[in-house]
């Protein structure tokens, strides 16, 4: 009977160790039981060697030291990172250095900002800032000649994060010298206090707007993003302000007149609108309204309002 017993024991056992045996003998033989190993791949990696052409910018620093000195602060610097690393920062804007280089020096060999033409320059930032700018091509200082040079630098830069040549407003005055005056006026936008800067509200490299105003759905915005109070939108809506405009009755950049107004007498403006409102009716009185209390001690609203038609307080 014990025999009987051992025997059927030892079929029971028998699948298991088989299965031990099989699972040892292929870790004797350095091998995976169950998954096989994948082979190693023996691809060559990717060549690091420049385009053709090309020298790198650490050729053109053993002769431009004082320009590649400074350079490492400069965002165009950022364009290394466009080519894996290779340093190809130089000759994304003046082109492939090999004909300079290997003529030692010849300067006709190289892209010369400071003998190309204003299309050539421009050209040769807009191949990099054409989404940026769109629309330069079209704006007004591009069709006065400037190039993207007149206002920006490259090379030397003075904390500033456009490269301009200096800040605003002092770069824009060089120009535009008759906006100048505007902001030395009693009633002005703080431009040259620097709480507000041209940029603002202008687009310097082109828009479908007068003036190289930014574009936006509603033109007001410009005004409204600072002036929030008058946004709307009103259940009553001002007329005037809807169609022409804040410059219906403001000027921009500075005036002699509080609120930036376009004239010194609030019924005056009011009446280049609302003429009829001088003669035959309750605020008549000899020259009209232009005699009486300012429109505005009533109308306060004249803006928009959601209450009252007649912009009432």
């Amino acid at each position: 009977m014990k025999r009987v017993l051992f025997c059927v024991a030892l079929i029971a056992l028998l699948p298991g160790l088989w299965k031990t045996g099989w699972v040892n003998a292929a870790s004797g033989n350095g091998q995976q039981g169950t998954t096989p190993q994948k082979p190693t791949s023996t691809s060559a990696p990717a060549s690091s060697a420049p385009a053709s052409g090309y020298v790198g910018s650490d050729t053109c620093m053993t002769c431009h030291a004082d320009v590649a000195k400074s350079f490492p602060t400069n965002p165009h610097s950022r364009l290394a990172l466009m080519h894996d690393g290779k340093g190809v920062t130089c000759e994304s804007c003046h082109g492939p250095g090999l004909a300079h280089v290997s003529s030692g020096g010849d300067v006709t060999k190289i892209f010369r900002f400071g003998t190309a033409s204003t299309k050539e320059i421009d050209a040769t930032c807009l191949g990099c800032h054409a989404g940026a700018h769109p629309n330069f091509n079209r704006s007004p200082h591009a069709k006065a000649g400037l190039s993207c040079l007149s206002c920006h630098t490259i090379h030397s830069v003075e904390n500033e994060a456009s490269l301009l040549k200096v800040s605003q407003p002092t770069l824009c005055y060089t120009c535009h010298t008759d906006v100048k005056g505007a902001f030395d006026m009693p009633f002005h936008h703080p431009v040259d206090e620097g709480t507000v800067k041209c940029s603002d509200c202008h687009d310097v490299h082109g828009t479908f707007g007068r003036n190289n105003l930014k574009s936006t759905v509603d033109q007001n915005k410009i005004c409204t993003k600072c002036h929030v109070e008058t946004r709307g939108p009103f259940v009553y809506e001002h007329a005037a302000v809807k169609a022409v405009g804040c410059l219906g009755c403001h000027t921009p950049h500075g005036s002699q007149n509080a609120r930036l107004l376009n004239m010194p007498s609030i019924n005056t403006l009011c009446n280049q609108c609302h003429s009829p409102v001088a003669g035959g009716t309750f605020h008549s009185m000899n020259a009209g309204s232009s005699e009486l209390t300012p429109c505005t001690s009533c109308h306060t609203m004249i803006h928009g309002s959601n209450l009252n038609q007649a912009f009432l307080k």
